[in-house]
């Protein structure tokens, strides 16, 4: 659970009252802000999401309360966007609640008014715009194992997705991301190529996010996780439509440096950095606990993220990379080192 116990504000027995009516943002040394501004400004690193308990002292405020958990998950979720915003390596984040439902652009307009102006979100879409069937997992209740009616519908998409999405975030919204999580090929219409042409019909079929006279704007991403998916004609259904591939670093899929052969180059690199190789979502829950420190350090995702990253410089274009707390034990400080690496490297190179 992430954000969707959003409208929850309770606190955790012992909490000091003081904290009830704002969650307080944790210092920011020096150092930090020095490695965020000698970073490229098109660079923008961020979280999955902003709930978490464990971040006390990286991301929300210490004091001498009683150690443990500060504020709740649904105090976070609530309150706790403004002080993640206040840290200058976090300039992006990722809304996943939008993933399970739709929600309302009044919703959204919120999240933008309390981050700055520089700031920008990734937006999952409603799965059922990316689920052929609705799994048997029993969340689902009487959908489940059900076709999804609104599977690649781009008039569902347009009117619950979009229009919030554009509505409620504005220039904010830099990444409204369209997951497919893996699926039997019978059910994405029997091959690649189907699923491409599909694919293509309905990116083609979505609205026109609006951009500014220099082609700045939000855009859509594609992320799939059947690496049989990833194939020529994929980039190309991409392509014709202007929307980007999504990077993922998630055991199954090949690695970035391998997808970006396929995809070729984009207007916008978009990198989701969410598990390691040899865990899954369980067993990395289990490794990494409240997501308090850094339990297992992947020296290869960080260095396929980085060659991402300098292909950005010498085209110009931005980049968005997200980093959930499972890729190696708490998503805050893999940033915070991430950052201080790539600004080393930057550092390091000749300029010539």
């Amino acid at each position: 659970m992430t954000q969707l116990g959003l409208f929850g504000d309770a606190l955790l027995d012992g909490a000091p009252a003081g904290a009830r009516g704002a969650v307080t943002p944790a210092s920011v040394s020096s150092e930090t802000r020095t490695i965020a501004s000698q970073l490229p400004p098109t660079w923008r690193f961020g979280t999955s999401s902003w709930s978490f308990p464990g971040w006390r002292g990286s991301v929300w405020g210490d004091n001498d309360a009683p150690k443990g958990p500060l504020y709740s998950e649904q105090m976070l979720a609530k309150k706790g966007l403004p002080a993640y915003a206040a840290n200058p390596l976090h300039r992006t984040v990722g809304v996943d609640r939008t993933h399970y439902a739709p929600v309302a652009a009044a919703v959204l307009a919120e999240y933008a008014q309390a981050v700055p102006p520089d700031f920008r979100f990734l937006v999952k879409a409603h799965e059922a715009c990316t689920l052929a069937m609705f799994p048997t997992h029993p969340r689902y209740g009487e959908l489940r194992g059900q076709a999804s009616p609104h599977f690649l519908d781009a008039g569902y998409a347009r009117d619950m997705v979009v229009a919030p999405f554009v509505d409620g975030l504005g220039a904010k919204g830099g990444t409204l991301l369209f997951q497919f999580a893996a699926q039997p090929m019978e059910q994405l219409g029997g091959s690649p190529r189907k699923f491409a042409e599909q694919l293509f019909r309905f990116l083609r079929d979505l609205p026109t996010l609006p951009v500014d006279e220099h082609g700045h704007g939000p855009r859509y991403a594609v992320e799939v996780r059947n690496a049989k998916l990833l194939t020529n004609d994929y980039a190309a259904a991409l392509r014709s439509a202007g929307a980007v591939h999504c990077f993922n670093l998630l055991p199954g899929m090949p690695t970035p440096s391998a997808q970006r052969r396929i995809v070729g180059e984009q207007a916008l690199t978009v990198v989701r950095w969410m598990l390691a190789p040899h865990h899954t979502y369980a067993t990395a829950l289990a490794s990494y606990g409240d997501f308090t420190a850094l339990v297992e350090r992947d020296a290869t995702a960080r260095r396929e993220i980085a060659d991402l990253l300098r292909i950005t410089l010498a085209r110009k274009s931005d980049a968005l990379v997200i980093v959930n707390n499972k890729a190696e034990g708490s998503s805050p400080l893999s940033i915070r080192e991430l950052a201080a690496e790539l600004r080393d490297q930057l550092f390091d190179e000749p300029p010539f």
